[in-house]
């Protein structure tokens, strides 16, 4: 069966954002988690711990502490993801300990934060590109079968919680508190990576005139809008509710065409995480 140009090009991309999201977060290890004892929860978390207590590689003490969790959780992902799970772990594992640079600081508070940040980046990208580094978030899906009552996601906390507080056993309270910056600020970076910035916003108008407003957004902003069929909850009066996403710069524009159109107009404005389509970004776009 002939590959389309497209799938191929899409299937490089992938692998080539989960080899550079490992690079990306193996560094993270060397130049900043490894020197300053940081176990930021997971699988790679204990072998940080490990590491502190018996100088065990973290590369290879990680790989070796995946497998058990790889084999048991596999059946609970698509092949697809299960392969390149396998390939993002071995490279990522591999990485940590053949990537030799200096760490940058003996800080622990900068290394947690910096850290922190290129972790963050690189499991995004990993998961960008289809893909995990470990063996816990299988665990957790097959757990989550289980006990359906409690999310992937609370048992993934779970896991990192106890590795923390190890962490703090075995390690001392303040190795456990960088540890918990870190973990932190690698979900918050994943988060913005995954998701974006935020650098759009979306509008809501309820207007009597919204008619005007319609027509000034489209010929004067040239933006798109969407109107909503809208029920009024102490009235009871159907209205119409426009929806309109605009860039940040944009705001002070649309809020003077509708103050000059309808001075008595509910507007409501929120951020949006990531915005596709037209005249955003595209879609179909094969970027980061």
């Amino acid at each position: 069966m002939k590959i389309a140009l497209p799938d191929v090009r899409r299937t490089l991309l992938d692998y080539a954002q989960i080899l550079l999201g490992c690079i990306v977060g193996a560094v993270a290890y060397p130049l900043f988690l490894i020197p300053n004892d940081i176990a930021p929860g997971g699988v790679t978390g204990v072998a940080t711990i490990l590491h502190y207590l018996f100088k065990y590689p973290v590369g290879i003490t990680s790989l070796l502490l995946n497998i058990p969790l790889f084999l048991a959780g596999f059946r609970t992902m698509g092949k697809r993801f299960v392969f390149r799970t396998l390939l993002a772990t071995l490279m990522f594992s591999a990485l940590i300990d053949i990537i030799k640079v200096e760490p940058i600081t003996r800080d622990p508070m900068m290394a947690s934060i910096y850290g922190g940040v290129l972790l963050g980046a690189g499991l995004a990208i990993i998961l960008r590109g289809g893909a995990t580094t470990g063996g816990t978030d299988m665990l957790a899906r097959m757990l989550h079968k289980h006990a359906s009552g409690i999310s992937v996601g609370m048992f993934l906390f779970m896991f990192d919680f106890f590795v923390i507080l190890a962490a703090g056993i075995l390690m001392s309270a303040e190795h456990a508190m960088h540890a918990m910056i870190s973990v932190f600020i690698a979900s918050k970076v994943l988060d913005t990576v995954l998701t974006g910035i935020g650098s759009e916003k979306a509008c809501y108008i309820i207007s009597r005139h919204h008619e005007a407003i319609t027509r000034r957004i489209l010929t004067d902003m040239q933006r798109g809008v969407t109107v909503l069929n809208a029920t009024g909850g102490f009235s009871g009066e159907n209205i119409s509710m426009l929806l309109c996403v605009v860039g940040r710069m944009e705001v002070t524009a649309l809020k003077s065409i509708i103050r000059e159109e309808d001075r008595n107009a509910f507007v409501f404005i929120t951020e949006t995480h990531e915005t596709l389509g037209e005249g955003f970004h595209d879609l179909s776009a094969d970027s980061l």
